[in-house]
């Protein structure tokens, strides 16, 4: 028996993978079709119109990603090129002028004036 070489072994592996990725759509596709029949049942029965639910799709702000591209974590409901917003400071260090947004661990210099009996109130930047 003759020893295969690691490109016809990786070949091989990639055939059986397409082969098996295939073989997951057909089946999605067969799962897919009796939901997609109840929708259209449903729609009819309420006399919903394909309009009315391209409206509420799109209106919700924590719409479902495609099965196989969801994310993790809390980005998962924002667009993958938004921005993080800059959050306003709501506090502010009277000597050093550092400032703290409120969210978060507190910073150090914050952690230690509280430690030295100042309040949180003292800081707050008033506006």
């Amino acid at each position: 028996m003759a020893r295969e070489t690691y490109a016809a072994l990786q070949a091989k592996i990639e055939k059986e993978i397409n082969k098996l990725q295939k073989k997951a759509e057909v089946l999605q596709t067969k799962r897919r079709k009796p939901v997609i029949s109840s929708i259209i049942a449903s729609m009819r029965e309420y006399d919903i119109t394909p309009e009315e639910i391209i409206a509420a799709y799109g209106a919700g702000k924590t719409a479902r990603a495609p099965a196989g591209r969801r994310k993790a974590g809390p980005a998962a409901s924002r667009p993958a090129n938004a921005a993080k917003r800059a959050v306003a400071p709501k506090y502010r260090h009277p000597q050093t002028g550092e400032t703290w947004s409120g969210r978060g661990k507190a910073p150090r210099w914050l952690a230690a004036e509280e430690a030295a009996g100042a309040t949180r109130d003292s800081f707050l930047i008033k506006e």
